[in-house]
């Protein structure tokens, strides 16, 4: 068991609503009587008081609770009163606790645009969950800090709620003991996929699930097992909450989602709803667009013209027929590769088109990272390839190219020059920073770039001209120049960052969710990104607590603008979709029905996945380095 404190941001105080009826006024009780009912407090403002100290009583209560939701009401300034949490903590707005009545009736995907207080509702619905004594609370996010995190904002809001923390650093008969005498639950699904299996503890005793971060809920994700088992555990009085900023950008994707975690209805709310508008701050976003200098459109056209070259070859063979070669981007060539594989015949016959694409693979990553990223991270992408240990022939091929031995010789040229830098956004970028900082002294900036070169290289252009940057990044090391961050360190980075030991975080996708990132005043995408979700986790970092502005850094007559253009379209596409299930209040028919659950008490089959899933397994040649 373990119990912490945070401080999670507060929410301006909404306009009171009106006193409930008469009648509900004449049933309900006081917090005297609640706590005769067998809930003793362990210490009201202590958030740090031992979740084992709290004890139950025997006595039962004079009445049976009442119904749910009926205790979801705003008290004075708009906090919420309730027996089990903490007075004057949880301030909730109207929309809300209308969101959090409708869970309680049934099953919800909640979809909010990041900073609109997702956890806040879930916290209300556990509450009136634990007070109606319907059963546990479990609580799943996708990482460990995103556990930790929700696991402090509980113990912030409650008055006293024995729980427990169920992460890969906690060992398994910790977690066994610590189930029962727990009334909630924060975990890692994938660790409560094994426990599972292993028959540690079942979820028949669980009355409310929650899936942060809910759109993961596809394919193998863990979150579409435990669905399947909770429904085959719990067949009567489970409550199911989804929690998401962005479920996805085509329809499918949300109808998979719903129907996985088996949820029959969607409530959906933006920055521009009526009923949330009063109560967000403003978010102001731009975009700024560069040329390439016309030295490095040259070699960017000699790089693309490669590229196609081997593109054709693979028309030739038979692959990449399906679209216009000046359309295909990296999900066709990844794609082509399952497809050579298929094709019959001795894996000798294959040699020949697999090679051709991981040469287009290679020119396309080159090109992208020349357009969109600078020519130091395109010259440190060669050098890797160049000094690899046990180069593939595709490899040797490609840093041999003429078009390739052009690129590295102009990119040198220009890093050398006094006043080149990598990409024309670093300028840019720089006069956003200095001119936030100069307005105010003490903002925050959060920078993203896509690739962990890039990342390097802003830190150290920022650190140049006298600006106190910090990279953030994912745990996996690539070289002994690009080192990954453990939890500890990325979490002593986070504070320091929080605390203003310095002005700007420059992240890759690790910062876009799970990760309990401070507000901040100015957020910056070094690039546009084609995904509607990630642009979304991007964007919520900033408007919080205070008005926010966003800019993407664009070059013109590059890919940027392509991906830009592709992820406001999906983006939209999925306001319209979400807005539909929305109105409708329900799953589509052709939908609804989840994914078959395992038969009850099937542990073995269960066991054999899990078993399957941690069979190491050969990882996929790349030619991107990741985030």
């Amino acid at each position: 068991m373990e119990q912490g404190t945070s401080d999670p941001s507060s929410q301006e105080a909404p306009t009171a609503p009106p006193p409930p009826p008469a009648e509900a006024r004449k049933t309900q009780r006081t917090l005297d009587d609640f706590l005769a009912g067998g809930l003793t407090e362990g210490g009201e403002g202590d958030p740090s008081a031992s979740a084992s100290s709290v004890s139950r009583t025997p006595a039962a209560p004079a009445e049976p609770p009442l119904p749910e939701g009926m205790l979801l009401e705003e008290g004075e300034g708009g906090f919420v009163v309730h027996p089990l949490l903490r007075a004057s903590r949880v301030r909730a707005y109207p929309f809300q606790l209308s969101i959090a009545r409708a869970a309680l009736e049934t099953d919800v995907l909640v979809v909010l645009p990041t900073g609109l207080g997702k956890t806040v509702i879930a916290a209300l619905v556990a509450a009136e969950r634990v007070r109606c004594r319907r059963g546990k609370v479990l609580f799943l996010a996708p990482t460990r800090p995103l556990v930790e995190q929700h696991a402090r904002s509980f113990a912030h809001w409650f008055r006293s709620l024995p729980r427990a923390t169920f992460t890969g650093s906690i060992q398994s008969p910790k977690r066994e003991g610590a189930w029962d005498p727990s009334d909630a639950i924060f975990a890692t699904p994938q660790l409560v996929v094994n426990d599972l299996a292993e028959g540690r503890y079942s979820l028949k005793d669980v009355a409310l699930l929650i899936f942060d971060e809910a759109h993961r809920s596809v394919g193998q994700y863990a979150y579409v097992k435990i669905a399947a088992i909770y429904r085959s555990q719990r067949p009567e009085e489970r409550r199911v909450l989804g929690l998401t900023a962005s479920p996805g950008g085509k329809g499918a994707k949300i109808d998979e989602v719903l129907g996985a975690l088996g949820i029959s209805r969607v409530e959906a709310r933006t920055r521009e709803d009526p009923d949330v508008a009063a109560y967000v701050q403003n978010v102001e976003t731009t975009q700024v667009k560069v040329r390439l200098p016309p030295e490095v459109e040259e070699v960017r056209n000699e790089l693309r013209a490669a590229a196609h070259e081997s593109m054709v070859s693979l028309q030739r063979m038979g692959f990449l027929r399906n679209k216009p070669l000046r359309v295909t981007g990296v999900k066709d060539l990844l794609a082509t590769r399952g497809m050579i594989m298929a094709r019959p015949g001795p894996m000798g016959r294959k040699f020949g088109a697999l090679y051709k694409l991981m040469l287009a693979m290679h020119f396309y990553h080159a090109g992208e990272l020349l357009e969109t990223q600078g020519v130091a991270p395109l010259l440190d992408y060669i050098e890797r390839l160049s000094t690899k240990p046990k180069p593939g022939k595709a490899d040797r091929a490609f840093v041999a190219h003429p078009a390739v031995v052009k690129a590295v010789e102009k990119g040198r040229e220009q890093l050398q020059g006094s006043t080149s830098s990598s990409h024309p956004k670093m300028a840019e970028l720089l006069g956003l920073v200095q001119e936030t900082l100069t307005s105010k002294p003490e903002a925050k900036v959060l920078v993203f770039a896509q690739f962990r070169d890039t990342v390097r290289s802003i830190v150290e252009d920022l650190g140049s001209h006298g600006v106190r940057a910090k990279r953030f990044v994912g745990q996996a090391t690539r070289s002994e120049e690009d080192k990954g961050m453990d939890q500890k360190e990325q979490g002593r980075i986070l504070e320091d960052f929080r605390s203003g030991k310095f002005p700007v975080l420059v992240a890759s996708s690790v910062a876009e969710e799970g990760i309990d990132i401070p507000d901040v005043d100015l957020v910056v995408f070094f690039e546009a990104l084609p995904s509607e979700i990630r642009t979304i986790q991007r964007k919520g970092r900033t408007g919080r607590s205070s008005a926010g502005r966003v800019v993407i850094l664009m070059t013109q007559g590059t890919r940027d603008e392509g991906y830009h253009r592709a992820e406001r379209k999906r983006e939209s596409a999925m306001m319209r979709h979400v807005r539909r299930f929305s109105a409708e209040g329900n799953v589509p028919s052709s939908e609804a029905a989840a994914p078959s659950p395992p038969a009850d008490g099937s542990r073995e089959e269960l066991s054999r996945k899990v078993r399957r899933r941690r069979a190491p397994a050969s990882e996929p040649t790349d030619p991107a380095p990741g985030p």
